[in-house]
């Protein structure tokens, strides 16, 4: 998401960046330059406009400051509004209901059944027991369809066959999870294709009856434009709690998420990645706005990896590191573990890498992705024996697995290469761990050096 915007703005202060100073011309240049990548984003006009007073209000207060490189003013004076536009700070769910209730709302293909159920794997990845709650007595495809999602995802269903009185189903839902032991209850409510007074009713009298903990918004990013109108109105009926987003990954423009967040005053509480039923991820407005102006996430990267390594993992990986007998299966297992931290162009994208453009991007995760699938085939072609003791392959056994894998030797060879230069990059951490557990100054000298580059790259 973003892509197109991100690449945009980027190129716009790179070119600030060559100027000598901030001058009211070069603002003048740099402003319209972004107007138009705002537009050509797809945010709305209305938002444009506050967006672009706000940037020049703030470019000409700081009285082009002598001391600062003009593209390193322009990244602060942007980031900072673009955070503002994007709702200024993380909004984490309200859980505190006993049961909590989480009520689901949003137009037929928005995304909002398959987002049931990725709340309630998030829910239950945090430690919660969600229940996911049938409440469309329209389309008996989505009761189906939500049954379906929490039987392949180890999560509790409730519904109540042949009724079609949605107060009736909360009202025994809420009573099955107190025996149930269920804390967070999300109710999948009844969709359309347009809103009508009819949906609208139904909400609201299940509003008025129940004491809901988040009323949430379900978008599909791509949906443009239309996204504000369709969140005005459901914010004007009902006071929507936050907005979540769905197919993130999948608009390359993104203006609906600036436009909505502007227009509704509400929060983009969380987002959703892809058709996998993977866990709901919560938004927050300074990472978005770090990776939109080319300076990464690696906060996010972070979090992913501790979850996706897990302690028994990790531990029997240090232990092999540690004792200099990082093997080929080790190798796989590393892998299968970065596999879950998400594609390599999204981790691309959470990096901080100053120019790399998104087809740049892109052509560098497909052909990486192309050598993961060779490496496993590879390792896959050696015996039990092999794959646990890298150093018995000699000049045959490289012949045959080479042959069997499909590559040549030469390309096979380079794989060994760089496995080995890998273990010894392994061997000497392994020698500076040692090392400095016993130099009381190294953890000083380190913490300094981190400091110093901490200085020099934040914003002045």
């Amino acid at each position: 998401m973003f892509d197109n915007l991100a690449e945009k703005l980027q190129e716009i202060i790179r070119k600030t960046s060559n100027e000598a100073n901030l001058t009211e011309e070069n603002m003048a240049d740099a402003i319209r330059e972004i107007r138009r990548a705002l537009l050509n984003a797809d945010v709305s006009l209305n938002v444009v406009k506050a967006f672009i007073t706000n940037v020049k209000e703030k470019a000409e207060g700081e009285s082009v400051l002598k001391n600062v490189k003009p593209g390193e003013q322009l990244v602060k004076i942007v980031h900072d509004e673009l955070v503002e536009l994007l709702g200024g700070k993380n909004e984490p769910l309200n859980l505190t209901g006993n049961p909590t209730l989480i009520m689901m709302l949003g137009l037929q293909g928005s995304g909002k059944t398959t987002s049931c159920a990725k709340l309630a794997k998030k829910i239950k990845q945090d430690g919660a027991s969600p229940l996911l709650v049938a409440c469309d007595i329209y389309r008996p495809a989505a009761i189906i369809q939500l049954k379906t999602l929490a039987e392949e995802n180890n999560i509790d269903f409730y519904s109540l066959e042949g009724s079609k009185n949605v107060l009736e189903i909360i009202k025994n839902a809420i009573e099955f999870a107190k025996t149930n032991n269920n804390t967070v209850l999300i109710l999948d409510t009844a969709g359309r294709l347009q809103i009508d007074t009819e949906m609208m009713a139904e909400l609201m009298l299940i509003e008025k009856s129940f004491n809901l903990n988040e009323k949430l918004l379900v978008i599909d990013s791509m949906t443009g434009q239309e996204a504000v109108d369709i969140a005005r109105n459901f914010d004007e009926q009902l006071n929507i709690s936050g907005v979540i987003l769905t197919k993130l990954d999948g608009d390359t423009r993104g203006g609906a998420a600036l436009s909505v967040v502007y227009s509704t005053k509400k929060p983009i509480k969380l987002v959703g990645m892809g058709e996998k039923i993977e866990p709901l991820e919560p938004f927050y407005p300074d990472r978005m706005a770090n990776r939109i102006l080319g300076m990464g996430d690696v906060v996010t990267l972070v979090e992913k990896a501790q979850k996706a390594f897990n302690d028994e993992n990790a531990k029997i990986l240090e232990e092999s590191m540690l004792k200099n007998s990082f093997s080929f299966d080790d190798f796989l297992k590393l892998q299968k573990q970065m596999k879950m931290l998400g594609s390599l162009d999204s981790i691309l994208g959470m990096l901080p890498i100053p120019g790399l453009k998104k087809d740049d991007r892109q052509k560098i995760s497909h052909e990486g992705e192309k050598q993961f699938k060779k490496i496993e085939v590879m390792i896959s072609s050696m015996t039990p024996h092999e794959r646990k003791n890298p150093d018995i392959l000699n000049s045959s056994r490289k012949k045959r697995i080479a042959k069997g894998s499909g590559v040549s030797l030469d390309e096979f060879n380079k794989f060994i290469q760089q496995f080995n230069m890998m273990r010894s990059m392994m061997k000497g951490f392994n020698n500076f761990a040692n090392g400095f557990k016993g130099n009381k100054n190294a953890g000083l000298s380190m913490l300094k050096q981190a400091q110093a580059m901490k200085n020099k790259h934040r914003f002045k």
